[in-house]
């Protein structure tokens, strides 16, 4: 293939998988298009780092930037333009500003937005966390002695009240599951990583409802109301309850975009030859765990996903199996979470390191194993040593079925 590649989306996996056509001997045109008005950058830090720091604007985009190789010299960047429709048959992309894109070959990698509470009131004081714009917004409410409500006890949830924390905000979570993190790493892990929250001084309400934002009068917050009836005092809050795929530039092309967007284990789009997709839009049957297609929204997934897209497009044939190991890491309260495999997937899990409580994970940390069909499909490492992050993401690796 040596025409036009389009790829749509210019975050890390859009970057990746350029780099890839190049590396792999594309020497025809390559147009990355974006939504945001900025270079492709580091995202995990906006939860972290970036909301505990004082850092300038100027400085983070610094910093977070990733730095395109030299082979990208010579592709087209088209920023700030958000991508609203999309024509397969005629092989064309339609964007906000009403330009167009024709290609030969089309990837998809427009990632993900956040959800928002479908509830009205105190939108002065709502925040949600998925660009920089976003982190920097919100850091400016993180003022010592502030109410912060975190609404969802996912990873930037947690991340978010941790950071909030830091700078001495008093910070409530409410999550509709029993535990913090419950889909992800499971009850007991869960648990104990609430336990370690609320040894800093943070509050939960676990399996809640909202029911309402209650407004002051003027658009800004003044509280969140319970199912239960109890008010939670907030100054500001913020939606973390889940993402939800950038699809619906895609509608009309007879696509499965039930759940981000449909690829074989090649990541191409339904087996179509010139569509491919990379990063957490596409849904794909990862053969490290079994051949039921799935969004993975894990870090190493950009990488592994462009690189496989890159291969479908530039060359005759790829390998039959693709199984990339998940993996993904959490920095809360000064304690690292890491994980390999799929813990999501277990059905059991057992203590293979440490205690759960948390001053000893804070001394030698804590190992989880996670089981399916007594297979080890997953680990949970908790304030482990670096040393010691190999051994187990060995005892999942070598259970590999491809």
């Amino acid at each position: 293939m040596t025409g036009h590649v389009l790829v749509v989306g210019a975050s890390l996996s859009g970057l990746r998988l350029a780099e890839q056509l190049r590396g792999l001997g594309h020497t025809g045109p390559v147009t990355i298009a974006g939504a945001e008005t900025r270079m492709p950058y580091n995202r995990p830090p906006l939860s972290k780092d970036v909301l505990t720091g004082d850092d300038d604007e100027a400085t983070l985009v610094q910093s977070l930037s990733f730095r395109p190789r030299p082979t990208l010299d010579d592709v087209t960047w088209k920023l700030g333009a958000t991508a609203v429709a999309c024509d397969l048959a005629a092989r064309r992309v339609s964007f906000a500003d009403s330009s167009t894109l024709s290609y030969d070959a089309l990837a998809i990698a427009t990632g993900l937005s956040p959800r928002r509470v479908p509830l009205s009131g105190g939108e002065k004081d709502r925040y949600v966390l998925r660009t920089l714009d976003d982190a920097l917004a919100l850091r400016a409410r993180l003022i010592a002695g502030a109410r912060l409500a975190v609404i969802g006890a996912g990873f930037i949830g947690c991340e978010v009240a941790a950071s909030a924390r830091k700078r001495g905000l008093a910070v409530t979570m409410i999550e509709t599951f029993e535990a913090p993190m419950q889909r992800a790493i499971g009850i007991v892990a869960g648990q104990a990583m609430q336990a370690l929250h609320r040894s800093e001084g943070i509050d939960f309400r676990l399996q809640s409802k909202i029911t309402g934002f209650v407004d002051r009068g003027d658009g800004h917050l003044d509280g969140i109301r319970l199912e239960t009836g109890e008010m939670i005092a907030c100054d500001l809050a913020v939606e973390a309850v889940g993402s939800t795929a950038n699809t619906a530039w895609l509608v009309g092309n007879g696509l499965d975009l039930s759940d981000g967007v449909l690829c074989d284990n090649a990541m191409r789009v339904e087996g179509r030859a010139d569509v491919v997709a990379a990063g957490d839009i596409a849904r794909f049957p990862n053969l490290f765990a079994d051949h039921v297609p799935r969004r993975i929204e894990h870090w190493t997934v950009p990488g592994f996903t462009a690189k496989r897209a890159a291969e479908s497009l530039v060359k005759e044939m790829v390998q039959s199996s693709f199984a990339p190991l998940p993996a993904f890491w959490s920095d809360q309260h000064g304690l690292r979470l890491q994980s390999y495999g799929s813990p999501s997937l277990g059905d059991a899990s057992e203590l293979l390191e440490g205690s759960l409580c948390p001053d000893d994970m804070r001394r030698q940390g804590v190992a989880l194993g996670y089981r399916r069909a007594g297979r080890m499909i997953g680990v949970v490492l908790i304030g482990l040593p670096a040393a010691r992050l190999a051994h187990y993401r060995n005892l999942v690796d070598v259970g590999r079925e491809t």
